[in-house]
């Protein structure tokens, strides 16, 4: 076993190192946004887009870290506040996401032994309308899966119904759990499996909800998201991260925001189109777009042009798919599988 692991963990340098090197591979793909430089930021495992707040994007740590929240401004990639949430124990933290309402869901939905401990928790905050460190009180909801328990890292608030969805992780596919229509702090809430899911380590909605992106370490998937249920789109472009744990949209619903663990890791952004916009963004690109056609028809129209005057300036772009090198992406996962089993060893001597 300690061979393994050696090899593994030589492995994973290894892909650090390379992974680290992949730049953007066009102008219309993926590129970095922005770096995470706060120290304490070392395994960033979440991320979503400020709506009080234009350019801050908030994110956490996995475990190992206290019950905090930071926010970073993606101008500078420094943080502009952290947030403590009071009397909360966090054990493993792996998601947080924003409500219709303005509160802020954090996800302490991890569960590293892959599927023990009975119950899981969400903390619920308002977003703080001043950036600074504060303590805030929140209100803390147990959650558990119809079919026993699951470890997960993706958790979702729809941004019109408030209903909050969970992906759990799995090697051999994962599942979607939606949970009740309104969360009690109270009592258990009950998560109930709506769809098959693959390998999932986060995922969002765009801002009018009407599409869901389910990420994992090596790629993601878009779907439309229609009468309460995913309807896959297809893959989308991923860049290749160091480990990728985190997805967002931006605010615009434009792009996605791609976040990964290790110090000083990079934030990418990546560019939507066609299918993959959500209906309110390809609805006002159709309509800029035929703005503009009927502006270069009456120029043509009108009297002394020429022909040629009036010419389509617009463009298009799919963007170019950014594709890991293969030795690459099985080194990755190696090393990706290595840090887990340490982990999953130190949580089980640990109880």
């Amino acid at each position: 076993m300690r061979a393994y692991l050696l090899t593994a963990a030589a492995c994973a340098a290894v892909a650090l190192a390379c992974g680290t090197a992949v730049p953007a591979v066009a102008d219309s793909g993926p590129s970095v946004a922005f770096s995470l430089s706060d120290p304490r930021i070392t395994e960033s495992s979440g991320l979503a887009a400020s709506r009080l707040h234009p350019g801050v994007y908030w994110t956490h740590n996995d475990s190992d870290d206290g019950p905090y929240v930071y926010a970073v401004d993606s101008a500078t990639g420094k943080t502009v506040a952290r947030v403590t949430m009071r009397g909360i124990h966090a054990r493993d933290v792996e998601a947080i996401s924003l409500g219709p309402d303005g509160d802020l869901y954090v996800g302490d939905i991890g569960d590293n032994l892959g599927g023990t401990w009975p119950e899981v928790w969400i903390y619920r905050f308002p977003e703080p309308k001043q950036l600074g460190d504060r303590t805030v009180d929140v209100t803390r909801y147990t959650v558990r899966y119809d079919a026993g328990p699951r470890n997960a890292e993706a958790l979702m608030v729809h941004p019109k119904t408030g209903r909050v969805y969970i992906a759990s992780k799995n090697q051999d596919g994962g599942a979607l759990y939606a949970g009740p229509a309104e969360l009690s702090a109270g009592g258990v809430n009950t998560f109930h499996r709506i769809a098959d899911v693959p390998w999932v380590t986060d995922g969002a909605f765009s801002p009018d909800g009407t599409r869901l992106v389910l990420r994992g370490y090596l790629g993601a998937t878009g779907y439309r998201w229609a009468d309460g249920a995913p309807h896959k789109i297809g893959s989308l472009d991923v860049p290749m991260q160091r480990q990728g744990e985190s997805v967002t949209f931006t605010t615009d619903g434009r792009n996605l925001m791609f976040g990964s663990e290790g110090k000083n890791s990079d934030v990418w952004r990546a560019p939507l189109s066609g299918d993959e916009l959500p209906d309110s963004v390809a609805a006002s690109a159709s309509a800029s777009a035929d703005d503009h056609k009927g502006a270069q028809t009456s120029s043509a129209a009108s009297p002394g042009a020429s022909p040629g005057t009036a010419k389509d300036t617009g463009t298009t772009s799919t963007g170019s798919r950014v594709v890991g090198i293969g030795v690459l992406a099985v080194i990755g996962a190696i090393g990706v599988g290595a840090r887990k089993l340490l982990r999953r060893n130190r949580e089980r001597h640990r109880d």
